[in-house]
């Protein structure tokens, strides 16, 4: 058994530091690295692709709402043209740092309040998809389960890769719990490396009201601006190692 595990890098902002992408890169397959939009500067950029690269972990472009100050965690109402095209000018950019560091963009992944909203939001899941036909129809994209955005990448013809969340609480509609809401972010790295065990081998996570619910998961995040990410990730891949499941990234190197 194989699977892959992802964390958000690449997220600091000039002195502002924001979790420990060297620690991160160490444990995890592939890199959701930030471009430019909800978080992180050129140089945290270039030198979080630097280091997945000497590192051998693959590169994916996260990208999001242009909201800075609100780390990309704030739905934005927009023009499905206006976001297609803030997405192609991100994977340019992150895509730019990975040419100069000797890797390349292997997949993509949207960010928070994104990545919520094209779930359900259909014309945003079409802004998203259109702008990554566009740049590159071969990338695969990473996303929840069920989703508008798989939907609609799969009908376009991208390759789509199922992700569940490590650290995250789960509805018992097997949908992420509102961060604002209790039991959304769990700390413990056992508990954690537990679930995301039961999860990979079983294909069921405990919600927040004691339910079993099914996932469907290729690959599992741990948020690198998580509390303890670090020591999450590293009792999971400890887990998964013990129980024989081997960590290793869906996209090409």
């Amino acid at each position: 058994m194989r699977i892959d595990l992802n964390s958000d890098l690449g997220e600091s902002f000039g002195r502002w530091r924001l979790g420990d992408d060297e620690a991160m890169l160490a444990l995890v397959s592939s890199a959701n690295v930030a471009c430019g939009f909800h978080a992180g500067d050129a140089s945290t950029l270039r030198r979080t692709c630097a280091a997945a690269a000497e590192r051998g972990v693959v590169v994916g472009a996260q990208v999001g709402y242009r909201d800075l100050a609100g780390f990309g965690r704030r739905f934005i109402d927009m023009p499905a043209g206006d976001l297609t095209d803030d997405i192609v000018y991100q994977l340019g950019a992150l895509d730019g740092m990975c040419r100069v560091t000797g890797t390349a963009v292997r997949y993509v992944k949207p960010h928070g309040a994104l990545y919520n909203a094209i779930v359900h939001h259909e014309a945003q899941a079409d802004a998203v998809v259109a702008a990554i036909v566009a740049y590159d129809p071969t990338l695969p994209v990473l996303g929840l389960p069920g989703s508008a955005f798989l939907k609609a990448a799969e009908a376009a013809g991208l390759r789509t890769v199922r992700e569940c969340f490590a650290d995250r609480g789960y509805t018992s509609a097997a949908t992420l719990v509102p961060r604002s809401a209790p039991g959304a972010l769990l700390e413990d790295p056992d508990v954690v490396a537990d679930r995301v065990l039961r999860m990979v081998t079983e294909g069921v996570v405990t919600s927040v009201d004691g339910t079993d619910v099914a996932v469907e998961a290729d690959s599992v995040c741990v948020h690198g601006d998580s509390p303890g990410a670090v020591a999450m990730a590293a009792a999971v891949r400890g887990k998964l190692r013990d129980a024989g499941v081997e960590v290793t990234a869906f996209a090409g190197p």
